[in-house]
């Protein structure tokens, strides 16, 4: 289980809260699973360089995951360019067996789609299964965001379990 946030700024809040979705997956989705967060603000000058070993091992992590949490604010109503600059890094079908998880921070209700419009086909086309809709989270719900979690694990749990290929999907029970 990745937690992968695009945030600029290192340590940001859509980088926490990465982690407590990936956090909440490994709990209830990937019972024993382990966390690996990826915070791309810690080596982002290094994304553009023609040598990016800290870039080169975030790449392999997230390639590896079984299930990964992609995480970016919305900035202009899309993903950030930290996010696409790193992403871009990926041959084709780069992610190829990873399923993945949109997760986007939203000023507001406005930018809800930003995720399924933007992010999801950009993970498509690296290879990776999108197969639940994306988690949006909006400010106001950041300090709080446990229900909103919650609510989206009840219909998305499932779907990533089976798409991840967890034994005994049949059984994945979410609470609410």
């Amino acid at each position: 289980m990745v937690a992968l946030s695009g945030h600029p700024r290192p340590g940001s809040r859509t980088s926490a809260l990465a982690g407590n979705v990936a956090d909440a997956l490994a709990r209830e989705v990937l019972p024993g699973g382990t966390v690996t967060t990826v915070d791309l603000a810690a080596f982002a000058p290094e994304i553009l360089a023609p040598e990016h070993p800290a870039a080169d091992a975030a790449l392999a992590t997230l390639a590896a995951a079984r299930i990964a949490v992609i995480a970016t604010p919305v900035y202009k109503a899309a993903y950030t360019g930290l996010l696409k600059a790193f992403l871009d890094l990926y041959p084709a079908n780069g992610l190829l067996g990873v399923t993945a998880v949109p997760l986007v921070v939203s000023g507001g209700p406005a930018h809800a789609l930003a995720g399924e419009i933007h992010l999801r086909p950009l993970l498509v086309e690296l290879g990776a299964t999108v197969p639940a809709r994306s988690l949006v989270v909006t400010e106001a719900a950041l300090a709080e965001p446990g229900p909103v979690i919650a609510d989206w694990l009840v219909t998305a749990g499932p779907a990533l379990a089976r798409a991840a290929g967890v034994a005994g999907v049949a059984d994945v029970e979410v609470p609410r």
